[in-house]
């Protein structure tokens, strides 16, 4: 089957129109293998976990290897720091990424025996960036549900508060699908849309701090968002989408998924193969 590309953003007036199921669904794994109970229900309370160690150095230094190789071939084309999405259906070496066991394994005690893996996306900030992310959910941007979709941020670079790493509402995603506002052209947001008075969804928010190859998992419904990259210091993350197998996807995102763990019974999902480039 031929790749299609794909936004990380779908049409937001035809997802917003769809019938979904946006209730937060807490993990009920008794026996979970990669994370601790104590992180399962923080995840379940809070809406995410932070400081996962996936990577140690000398791999985490080959993957930004990769990436530096990779984001050149992209900026000499043409395109920018934020145009690697859905990068699974195109790099090798990016789907491997999104199958990796130790990293199955962690999304799996969250959302199940049957995973699908759908996203692959660098979210590179450059040194002196002035773009920022506004608050927001995934899940108002995603044709997908019901929610059971989760988010692992891996750090390529090492994040904190001086080159904007990412923040959260601890929370928030127990709010449901929260009202939003398109983002004006002055506000300089990666994505578009901000939802307003954030803070008052949740707990004070977060600094998502992680050295490289470190991770965070978060739920679609968390409000997050990051600042401008003021500093010398580039901020580079490979966001790994997944979702349980019974969710559902329309407007032909379910070309975008891969099984990374159980079946899909279903069929609902494509089950890309691997590219052939890396």
């Amino acid at each position: 089957m031929a790749k299609r590309e794909f936004k990380i953003i779908a049409d937001i007036d035809n997802v917003a129109q769809m019938e979904r199921d946006l209730a937060f669904h807490p993990c009920t794994n008794a026996h979970p293998t990669a994370l601790t109970p104590n992180q399962i229900d923080h995840f379940n309370q809070k809406g995410y976990v932070t400081g996962l160690d996936v990577f140690d150095s000398t791999e985490v230094t080959d993957i930004r290897t990769y990436f530096d190789d990779l984001l050149d071939r992209v900026i000499a084309s043409g395109k920018d720091s934020y145009s690697l999405s859905s990068a699974h259906l195109v790099y090798g070496r990016v789907y491997d990424l999104l199958k990796a066991p130790r990293i199955v394994d962690m999304v799996g005690d969250l959302l199940g025996d049957d995973v699908i893996g759908w996203g692959g996306h660098f979210f590179c900030k450059m040194p002196g960036d002035g773009k920022r992310v506004s608050w927001h959910q995934d899940a108002s941007y995603w044709p997908l549900t019901p929610s059971k979709t989760a988010t692992m941020w891996l750090a390529i670079d090492d994040a904190d508060p001086e080159n904007a790493n990412m923040r959260l509402i601890p929370g928030s995603h127990q709010k449901g699908h929260l009202a939003y506002r398109m983002s004006k052209e002055d506000e300089d947001n990666v994505l578009n849309q901000t939802v307003d008075d954030a803070e008052t969804y949740g707990d004070a928010p977060v600094d998502i701090t992680l050295k490289a190859g470190q991770a965070s998992i978060h739920s679609d419904l968390l409000l997050h968002a990051s600042e401008a990259n003021a500093s010398e210091r580039r901020r580079c993350g490979l966001t790994l989408r997944y979702c349980a197998a019974d969710v559902r996807a329309q407007m032909g995102w379910q070309d975008k998924g891969i099984v990374v763990r159980g079946s899909d019974r279903s069929g609902h999902w494509t089950n890309q193969e691997r590219p052939e480039s890396d």
